[in-house]
């Protein structure tokens, strides 16, 4: 793979996308429908998936496409596929909260090599560089032009003051009891994969996940916090999450930064 025009190709689609997203998000009401799994799905999660999935398919035609919107005609993944959440967070977007995030990674032999996180309400950009090495970019998000670049890095946590982000939509007494294990300075609360990034950031030491997830909900923030120095672990047993997995449903699972020291479940 040329991870320079990957990174390239990754980052101008993700700002397409957001471009569209954030066009319907600002617009009249729109319909809010409801698919198989109970889960809600907009008009902007469709055209996010098209300008996306269009831009991946003819950039790297040989490639395995991996999309939210298109898991029912998907078989079983190869080994190397493009993985796509185009709105991660609708029901953020649907209440207009802006903890939603546009979704690309890049996976082989189940590990996430490159990935790219915006938050377009937000007005934040994660992703990894050629190298790998995770950055988040600032300014104007011009579609082919890259502005200002900082490399992001996990925090060196305080056992005994640990910052402590979780769901906000998904937040249950499991999750809480999970939490109290550990010596917390202070929790905050976000959507979608942008806890990935706060680990990623140092604004935030650990993440836990005590509750569904799909692959494409994952892959790109685990990419990012990967470059930052952090790790994604299974929950029952801390061992690294993996990609690839029939069905692409995850398990529980804790993102954090090293030197935090693990609890078990």
């Amino acid at each position: 793979m040329d991870f320079d025009k990957l990174v390239a190709v990754m980052r101008r689609l993700s700002i397409e996308a957001g471009d569209k997203i954030m066009e319907i998000y600002n617009g009249p009401d729109f319909e809010v429908k409801t698919k198989s799994d109970d889960s809600p799905v907009t008009a902007a999660d469709e055209a996010a998936d098209a300008i996306i999935s269009a831009g991946l398919r003819a950039a790297f035609p040989d490639v395995t496409l991996v999309t939210e919107e298109q898991a029912a005609t998907h078989a079983q993944t190869a080994s190397t596929f493009l993985i796509v959440d185009p709105l991660d967070g609708t029901k953020e977007f649907v209440h207009r909260r802006g903890d939603f995030t546009v979704n690309i990674a890049y996976v082989v032999d189940g590990v996430p090599l490159r990935g790219i996180v915006y938050a377009p309400a937000k007005g934040r950009l994660f992703y990894t560089d050629a190298s790998g090495q995770a950055v988040e970019e600032t300014g104007g998000f011009a579609k082919d032009a890259v502005g200002p670049i900082v490399p992001i890095a996990v925090s060196k946590p305080d056992n005994t003051a640990l910052m402590v982000v979780a769901s906000k939509s998904h937040r249950d007494q499991a999750t809480d009891d999970y939490i109290n294990k550990y010596g917390v300075k202070d929790m905050k609360s976000a959507g979608s994969s942008l806890k990935f990034c706060l680990v990623a950031t140092g604004e935030a030491d650990i993440y836990p996940r005590v509750g569904r997830t799909m692959e494409w909900d994952t892959a790109a923030g685990h990419a990012v916090l990967t470059g930052a120095g952090g790790h994604v672990v299974r929950f029952d047993n801390h061992e690294t999450l993996g990609y690839g997995k029939e069905g692409f449903a995850n398990p529980f699972f804790i993102a954090y930064a090293p030197g935090v020291e693990l609890k078990k479940p």
